[in-house]
């Protein structure tokens, strides 16, 4: 599944990183703390991966 938004894309990039082992997992906050506990490496990789152009900053719930 591709990340909705920018900040959705850079939160799964950083528990990405945390998952191989590149920045400690203490690091993480909010939403890349819980994206690193509640999801595989692939699936991390597959929303941090998607193409960020057009994408909002946010994704409003509205």
């Amino acid at each position: 599944m591709p990340a909705k938004s920018k900040s959705q894309q850079k939160a799964a990039g950083a528990a990405l990183a945390a998952k191989r082992g590149e920045t400690k997992v203490g690091e993480l906050q909010g939403a890349s703390k819980s994206m690193y506990e509640s999801m595989s490496e692939s699936e991390l990789e597959e929303m941090a991966s998607a193409e960020r152009k057009g994408k909002a900053e946010h994704r409003s719930d509205s």
